[in-house]
């Protein structure tokens, strides 16, 4: 799937899991488990929670995305 094709929500991390997975409470109000995009893990981002992040879903499984921004 093209990154192009993915979802953008906003959201704030909630919980950081083994194996580089965090739980994103949706603006919506539901949850994602995201990984970080590979940009933010070359650059060595770090993201914690209570963190305000951009989150990219795929809209054949709206459960899980792509952390591609987190907000200053």
């Amino acid at each position: 799937m093209a990154k192009d094709d993915l979802i953008d929500v906003q959201g704030t991390v909630v919980a950081v899991h083994s194996g580089g997975l965090y739980r994103v409470q949706c603006d919506s109000g539901h949850e994602v488990l995201a990984q970080l995009s590979g940009r933010m893990r070359r650059f060595r981002i770090k993201v914690v929670p209570g963190d305000r992040v951009t989150v990219g879903v795929s809209p054949y499984d709206p459960a899980r995305g792509i952390i591609t921004f987190r907000a200053r």
